[in-house]
């Protein structure tokens, strides 16, 4: 598994803090999506894709129960859009990752983020945020076993 140092440039973002099962997300992806297309916005005030969505976990499902893992759903973008409801819009500073790419079910993918911070222990890298994932591939039409997530962590340098 290759593991990579990237660095990801500052982004505008869609998003949604979700509290629940992580089965919901591809619903929260679609709630953001037809926010960004709803009513002429994609065209009428300038909103461009800036890459594919992605989920932030901000804490884990091992140490809490289904109903109380908290996320965030986002959708990368520019242009102008103003919140509504439930999605929120805000601006994530660049950063530094690491991340490698998990082929396959989501549920396999405990191996990479395993991974990553052995390879940052290893390497001399302090992990400083929350991991994501981002969705490469659309489950709609990828088989189970071809779906490409990108997972990562924002990570500094130990000097």
């Amino acid at each position: 598994m290759e593991i990579v140092e990237k660095k990801i440039g500052e982004r505008q973002i869609a998003y949604i803090t979700y509290k629940g099962s992580y089965q919901e997300i591809p619903s929260l992806i679609g709630e953001l999506v037809g926010f960004l297309t709803a009513k002429g916005i994609l065209n009428a005030q300038g909103v461009q894709w800036q890459g594919p969505p992605f989920c932030v976990y901000l804490n884990s499902p091992h140490e809490v129960p289904v109903e109380e893992v908290m996320y965030e759903v986002g959708m990368p973008f520019s242009g102008v859009a103003q919140e509504e409801g439930r999605v929120k819009i805000k601006t994530i500073p660049e950063q530094v990752i690491l991340s490698t790419n998990h082929k396959g079910p989501y549920n396999n993918s405990p191996i990479a983020y395993v991974a990553i911070a052995q390879y940052a222990h290893q390497n001399d890298y302090e992990i400083v945020g929350p991991p994501m994932e981002t969705y490469i591939s659309d489950p709609h039409n990828t088989p189970q076993s071809k779906i490409i997530t990108e997972i990562s962590f924002p990570v500094q340098k130990n000097k």
